[in-house]
């Protein structure tokens, strides 16, 4: 039960993410512009690629040319919808390293109004527009080659007969919720000075509360213009789970660091030397 409260505490960041938007709606709606631009981007890649399909499963199939029509009409069906589908896959898994990317300027805002409303707001570090650009790049790039392998990984595993109608989806929300809080935490460990491996390990001491956060806010992409009204709120959402893990993680760091102290030697015993009694 202690590992669902922790996934429903996490879950919970999200709610109040999504309270922003009544109380901030212009700096919300703002944070909305780069999930439209990017969303109707990959709307876009994804018509096309349909639109495509059943000319790359023709080329994927030149075997089939000799089959019966139908045959051949069948497989080539089944390739079209496959090369669909891993389209559709793929765009989920990194929807939001682009969006991140591509609305830095926005997400900062929300998530310097949480860190100041919050309190206790970290220090500028002065690292330099371009240097926290390219930073932000390289992180974003390592983040979306990682979640475009396990996007494949999963698709192919989709295919195993029981598996892939089961474990295969969970794996894919818990996988993809994991890689999303990295992802949207950016913000708020690179302010603190923090490595992206540190930001895993900080978010790693917390697990059930990180995927119950992830998690949610993953699904949530999936409904229909569910990514455009819950960007915005996941960016506040992360930062305030950030904020519990980076204290977490130093609140932690003594206990995981410090060598075992050795114990003291015992202290020899001091001999009593006996008293002459006075001659009465």
């Amino acid at each position: 039960m202690s590992v669902m409260r922790e996934f429903g505490s996490g879950a919970a960041l999200l709610g109040r993410g999504l309270r922003l938007w009544g109380t901030s709606p212009r700096l919300m709606l703002l944070g909305a512009v780069p999930a439209v631009i990017v969303g109707l981007v990959f709307v876009g890649l994804l018509v096309l690629v349909n639109g495509y399909a059943d000319d790359v499963a023709v080329a994927l199939t030149p075997f089939a040319d000799s089959w019966p029509e139908w045959e051949a009409r069948v497989v080539r069906l089944v390739i079209g919808l496959a090369v669909a589908a891993l389209a559709v896959l793929l765009a989920v898994f990194t929807f939001t390293a682009v969006t991140l990317l591509v609305g830095d300027p926005f997400y900062e805002r929300i998530w310097r109004h949480v860190e100041r409303h919050e309190g206790d707001a970290p220090a500028d570090l002065g690292t330099g527009f371009w240097r926290g650009l390219a930073k932000s790049v390289g992180d974003s790039l390592r983040l979306l080659l990682a979640t475009a392998s396990i996007g494949l990984l999963l698709f192919v595993g989709g295919f195993v007969p029981v598996v892939g109608q089961t474990v295969v989806p969970v794996l894919a929300a818990v996988t993809g919720g994991w890689f999303l809080t990295v992802e949207l935490t950016g913000f708020a460990f690179d302010a603190r000075g923090r490595t992206l491996r540190e930001r895993r390990r900080a978010l790693g001491l917390r697990r059930a509360h990180t995927l119950g956060f992830g998690t949610v806010t993953w699904l949530s992409f999936l409904v229909p213009f569910g990514a455009v009204l819950v960007m915005p709120a996941a960016v506040a959402g992360a930062t305030l789970l950030a904020r519990e893990a980076d204290a977490a993680a130093r609140g932690a760091a003594p206990a995981l660091s410090a060598p075992p102290t050795p114990p003291s030697p015992p202290t020899p015993p001091v001999p009593t030397v006996p008293q002459k009694g006075r001659a009465g």
